[in-house]
C-alpha cells in the first residue's frame, strides 16, 4: 500500500496548507495511494483527509521534531506501506510518481539545498522522504528514549535522521526537488514588507528545469505570501 503523508503541528501552517497539499497531490500523483495528515488539530481540513491523531506523550518537542515519530516500525496506520513524506511547505507543479518508482526499497531523501554552492554536499533535506515501514527503526527507537533532550541537541530533526540513517540511503535527484528560493529564484534579497512579512525585494520567476516538480520554500516566505505571480497561479 502507497501511503502519502505530512505533519501540522502547531499554528505555523493552517489548514489551508494541508488542504491545497492534499489538491496538488490529487492533480499530479496518479498512483494508487491513501493520502494522511497527522495532527493534533484537525480543524478546517476537507472531509477527504484521513487524519491521524499526533501522540501527546511528548510535551518537550513541536514542529518538525514530530517527524521521527512518522517512523515508528509499530505505527498501525502506516503498516505494510511505501511511506512518501511532503512537508506542507511546497508547491507541486509536475507529475510526482516518479516519487514510488524511483529506485524501490530504498530510503530516498533531498540532498539539503547547500548544496547550490557546495556541489560536494551530502546532508540531508527532509522536505521530501521515502521509507518503507521498519526501515530504519533506530530513527524512532533512539528518539523517544529522551526525545526533549535529543531536539535540544541537534538543530533539527534532519540532522537526527542523517546522524541515524548513515549510508544507507538514496538521495533523490537533484533536479527533481529544488530550492524555489536558492535554485529556482537565483537567492535573491529578502525585505520585510510593511505587514511584518519577509519576501523577495523584487517579484520575479523561478527558473524551471525540465526535471523539477516540487519547489522547496524552506525559511522565508513561504508559498502563500511569495509575491511571484508564479507562486500564486501554483499554488492552489
Amino acid at each position: 500500500m502507497n501511503k502519502i503523508i505530512c505533519l501540522k503541528h502547531g499554528t505555523k501552517y493552517g489548514p489551508d496548507y494541508v488542504n491545497i497539499l492534499h489538491s496538488m497531490i490529487k492533480r499530479f500523483c496518479t498512483v494508487e495511494h491513501e493520502f494522511i495528515c497527522f495532527t493534533e488539530d484537525k480543524a478546517g481540513l476537507v472531509n477527504d483527509i484521513k487524519v491521524v491523531e499526533l501522540p501527546t506523550a511528548y510535551p518537550k518537542i513541536s514542529g518538525w521534531w514530530y517527524k521521527p515519530l512518522l517512523m515508528n516500525p509499530l505505527l498501525p496506520q502506516l503498516q505494510h506501506s511505501t511511506v512518501l513524506y511532503i512537508d506542507l511547505d511546497v508547491i507541486i507543479f509536475k507529475n510526482i510518481d516518479k516519487l514510488f518508482h524511483y529506485k524501490p526499497g530504498s530510503f530516498c531523501v533531498v540532498r539539503d539545498f547547500n548544496r547550490s554552492t557546495n556541489k560536494d554536499w551530502n546532508r540531508f533535506n527532509s522536505s521530501v522522504v521515502r521509507w518503507q515501514t521498519g526501515q530504519h527503526p533506530q530513527v524512532y527507537n533512539e528518539f523517544i528514549k529522551d526525545a526533549g533532550h535529543t531536539a535540544r541537541r541537534f538543530h533539527g530533526d534532519q540532522d537526527w535522521l542523517f546522524a541515524n540513517v548513515k549510508n544507507n540511503f538514496e538521495f533523490w535527484p537533484d533536479e527533481w526537488i529544488m530550492s524555489y528560493k536558492w535554485e529556482m529564484r537565483g537567492r535573491p534579497p529578502l525585505i520585510r514588507r510593511p505587514d511584518g512579512i519577509r519576501d523577495f525585494k523584487a517579484a520575479g520567476h523561478p527558473t524551471i528545469h525540465g526535471e523539477t516538480s516540487i519547489a522547496v520554500f524552506h525559511g522565508d516566505p513561504n508559498p502563500k505570501v511569495c509575491s511571484d505571480p508564479w507562486c500564486k497561479e501554483n499554488w492552489k
